[in-house]
């Protein structure tokens, strides 16, 4: 089955087993240097794989960059 989630406050359906490291994996994003947050909630990097993603999460993907 498909869900639609938000992925940086764009709709993208998935299907519903789901875990942050398998989105992460569709985007092609990553997985060092950057931070994800569901639902307003930062998820730390060991809890990604056990992390389910359910229909109308909100997913942020954020990339650290350095500065200065």
């Amino acid at each position: 089955m498909m869900i639609t989630i938000l992925v940086n406050e764009k709709a993208m359906e998935i299907n519903s087993d789901f875990n942050i490291l398998q989105l992460l994996d569709k985007i092609n994003s990553p997985q060092d240097g950057i931070a994800v947050a569901v639902n307003h909630s930062i998820i730390s990097k060991h809890l990604w794989s056990a992390t389910s993603l359910s229909a109308n999460d909100k997913v942020l993907v954020i990339q650290a960059t350095q500065g200065g």
